[in-house]
């Protein structure tokens, strides 16, 4: 069938393509930045440019140094664990094999947490990431390369993931994560710093983006990246980005998959998350059990999401140009990624917990998939 997906804006660049285009800068090769001395990656997590935009009479710092071409496009699906392999590895999730936020293990009807799953569901981190970290390679080669981030995330799976071959600086506030950041750029010429803040995609996902706390999460978030700029040398570039936006779905918007409810017919595994659902028939599905799967939710729900089949989305180049054959099984068979204000659920399972959610991100519109590439220091020369 003929497909009508968004178009990208033309400005944006690729956020895979942000920590190269960053290693350039300092290796005397710059091309989207100037040449620096240092260099701070922030990524505030869950910060939209749509999101930001809309509340940026709170965040004036950050407005007031974006310019039009300051946007990024994140990955599909915009969700955290495809995002950021994407950021820090520079491949597409074609390549590294992490696909969304629950996604199957092929041959199994297993589909584990790629943020959380990696210690309970027995991912290798060195083999289900398929790529080779950034950090990693320019470490080896001598580069100085820093983590910034919560202690809580020091040795998990999805850190060896991603960015093993960092030194870990450990830091429990935002603010002190910025202080860290700014003194191992300052003290290590050359050197590469990468800095996590969570805490406003955590209110996002609890009280939702337009709330009163989110506001206030916001603010905090502005007022620490202008500390930064202020504390880093003027030597060093900063780049401000995110690795999603994000949509409120208030309750009454949710669609809670039963039994019996036709549109789970012939479906083994519900994964992926509320507005992107991957859909599996399971290996020893009947044939044509996937189109027939695609059909029925296009006859239910193709006015408010689209319904995409594996084959597809890859033609579709949503998972970048080159799929490798070992990844084309992680992905679902039948894609649901929601295009309205929308969030599906598989209510047949014991834990509710998720469906008390209000911020949701997963899917293709602009408020998910574009970000904001805000640069400060070194970097705002250009």
């Amino acid at each position: 069938m003929s497909l009508s997906l968004p178009a990208d804006p033309p400005l944006a660049r690729s956020l895979t393509g942000v920590v190269p285009q960053v290693l350039g800068s300092l290796s005397g090769a710059p091309d989207w930045f100037p040449t620096a001395r240092s260099a701070i990656v922030v990524v505030v997590d869950g910060l939209g440019r749509s999101n930001l935009t809309a509340r940026g009479g709170h965040a004036r710092f950050l407005t007031s140094q974006m310019t039009k071409k300051d946007a990024a496009r994140t990955v599909f699906p915009a969700t955290t664990a495809t995002a950021l392999t994407s950021l820090l590895t520079g491949e597409d999730a074609g390549i590294h094999g992490i696909v969304g936020y629950r996604a199957r293990v092929p041959g199994t009807l297993s589909a584990p947490n790629q943020l959380k799953g990696w210690e309970t569901d027995g991912l290798d981190p060195l083999t289900w990431q398929r790529a080779e970290p950034l950090f990693e390679r320019e470490a080896a080669a001598g580069r100085p390369v820093f983590v910034v981030s919560k202690p809580k995330y020091a040795a998990t799976g999805f850190t060896q993931a991603i960015q093993r071959g960092a030194t870990f600086l450990p830091a429990e506030t935002a603010e002190e994560r910025f202080a860290a950041a700014a003194d191992a750029a300052a003290t290590h010429p050359g050197a590469l710093v990468y800095v996590y803040v969570p805490e406003l995609d955590t209110i996002g996902h609890a009280r939702g983006w337009e709330s009163d706390a989110w506001v206030h999460g916001l603010e905090s978030v502005d007022a620490g990246i202008r500390r930064l700029s202020e504390r880093a040398a003027p030597e060093t570039g900063i780049v401000v980005t995110a690795d999603h936006g994000m949509v409120d779905v208030p309750a009454d918007r949710q669609v809670l998959l039963r039994d019996g409810d036709a549109l789970l017919d012939e479906v083994a595994l519900v994964a992926g998350e509320p507005r992107l659902l991957q859909l599996y028939v399971g290996d020893d599905a009947v044939e044509g059990a996937a189109e027939r799967v695609a059909e029925r939710w296009r006859a239910s729900e193709a006015s408010r999401s689209w319904v995409l089949t594996r084959a597809e989305a890859v033609a579709a180049g949503l998972y970048g140009p080159v799929v490798d054959a070992e990844v084309l099984p992680r992905i679902g068979d039948v894609l649901i990624a929601a295009r309205g204000t929308v969030a599906y659920y598989d209510d047949r399972l014991a834990d509710k917990r998720a469906q008390r959610m209000i911020g949701q991100h997963g899917s293709l519109t602009d408020q998910e998939r574009i970000v904001p590439l805000i640069r400060l220091g070194a970097f705002a020369r250009a």
